[in-house]
């Protein structure tokens, strides 16, 4: 998808579709962050850390238990 910025006073906005904002679970009132590796702009959502924390010790125990699987797999 190919987007445009818009002015907005002295700034440039971002419009982003309400598609992607309901895939990525992103409200008006979603805190973001805004990275950049010098070429490109990443923006992300700010997750709780207690779900962070959720998240990478499910990942965790699923590589444990089918890692070996997975990987066989992406091969």
């Amino acid at each position: 998808m190919t987007k445009t910025l818009i002015r907005h006073g002295n700034s440039l906005v971002l419009v982003i579709d309400k598609p992607i904002l309901d895939l990525l679970q992103i409200s008006a009132d979603t805190p973001l962050e805004l990275t950049t590796n010098g070429d490109s702009l990443l923006v992300s959502p700010v997750r709780d850390k207690a779900r962070q924390q959720k998240l990478r010790a499910s990942l965790d125990k699923i590589n444990q238990k089918f890692g070996d699987d997975l990987k066989r797999l992406a091969e």
